[in-house]
């Protein structure tokens, strides 16, 4: 998660941060994975098939396809993200799926409140309900939370700067 604080005129910005799901694995730790998966199962694998029980071979093959394809998936859900942007007017919030198709939500920041639970951070405005960081782990959701309610906070008590200060 990065935020960006940005303070300018009418219309500012209170709130503003970019999230990602967090992938710990590179894709060269991926690579060896693999390789170390491919090693243990030649181990296991060639034994066997000198033993005579060669369908074995098949099996561990399939095994490293479905863990090469399992984490080809989480990599493509990586690539999802969601924007956050507080301003006086909107919480507006731009969802970029996996596929790349973008999604854009509005909602009043006036009316806005949030409903925090372990396992989903809600926005709500007028009766829109709106879950925000699906993937963010709990720890991280309630951090967002806290950032976000401490921003609508700051922006519904205005300052006002007078002559005299």
């Amino acid at each position: 998660m990065t935020e960006t604080p940005i303070a300018s005129g009418p219309g500012m910005v209170h709130f503003a941060t970019s999230l990602s799901p967090h992938r710990s694995l590179s894709p060269a730790a991926f690579k060896w994975v693999i390789r170390g998966a491919i090693a243990a199962n030649l181990a296991i694998g060639v034994p066997m098939l000198v033993l005579g029980a060669w369908p074995v071979m098949g099996f561990m093959g399939l095994d490293i396809w479905l863990l090469w394809w399992l984490f080809k998936r989480s990599y493509l859900d990586a690539r999802r993200s969601e924007t956050l942007v507080l301003t006086d007017s909107e919480l507006l919030v731009d969802r970029v799926a996996p596929d790349g198709e973008r999604e854009e939500h509005r909602l009043d920041a006036y009316w806005l409140r949030l409903e925090i639970t372990e396992e989903r951070l809600v926005a709500i405005s007028k009766g829109n309900r709106l879950v925000l960081g699906r993937f963010l782990a709990p720890e991280e959701r309630l951090a967002l939370a806290e950032r976000l309610k401490a921003a609508l906070a700051d922006m519904r008590a205005p300052q006002f700067r007078h002559d005299w200060d």
